[in-house]
C-alpha cells in the first residue's frame, strides 16, 4: 500500500544527496526519474520485475521505466499488474505524493514529486536538488500530472 508521507520523508532525506544503494544518473541523462522512483518504492510501491516493468537492481539491471521520464509515464499509466500505477489528472486534483512531469516544447524532460498542494504546489526533485520548492520556480511550457497508487 502506497504511503505518500513516506515518499515525502524519503525525498527530504535524499533530495540534496544520493542514496548509495542506487546509481547516480545525473551525468548520463539525469537522475530525476530515478529519484522519484526511489521515493515511491520506499513508500510502499512494489517493484515489477516483468521484462518491461518498473524495477531497479543495479545500473545494468533495471527497467527503462525506473529512470526514463516517458517510460515511467507509459508504464505507470498502462500497468495492470503489480507495482506503479498512475492515473492522469488535472493540476488542481494533485495530492501530496503524486507526480508532475514537465514539458519543454519538444519532450517531457523532468519528473517531480509533489510535497504539498496547500498555498501553492511544492515539489522535490533531483538534477537541480530540491526539496519542497514551489512549482512556480521551474521553467516549462506544459506539464502533465498523475495520481500515484500501487
Amino acid at each position: 500500500m502506497y504511503n505518500p508521507s513516506l515518499a515525502i520523508s524519503y525525498a527530504e532525506r535524499w533530495a540534496h544527496s544520493f542514496n548509495p544503494d542506487y546509481y547516480n544518473f545525473s551525468n548520463i541523462g539525469g537522475d530525476c526519474t530515478n529519484f522519484v522512483s526511489q521515493c515511491l518504492h520506499y513508500a510502499g510501491i512494489p517493484m515489477n520485475y516483468d521484462r518491461y516493468g518498473w524495477f531497479y537492481v543495479s545500473l545494468y539491471n533495471r527497467s527503462p521505466a525506473w529512470t526514463g521520464v516517458n517510460e515511467f509515464w507509459n508504464f505507470g499509466t498502462m500497468n495492470k499488474g503489480a507495482g506503479l500505477k498512475l492515473t492522469p489528472c488535472n493540476l488542481n486534483d494533485l495530492r501530496a505524493g503524486d507526480i508532475i512531469q514537465l514539458f519543454n516544447g519538444q519532450r517531457y524532460y523532468h519528473n517531480l514529486l509533489v510535497n504539498s498542494v496547500s498555498n501553492g504546489i511544492k515539489v522535490s526533485a533531483h538534477d537541480n536538488s530540491a526539496f519542497n520548492v514551489p512549482l512556480s520556480t521551474y521553467y516549462y511550457q506544459d506539464l502533465r500530472c498523475a495520481l500515484v497508487s500501487s
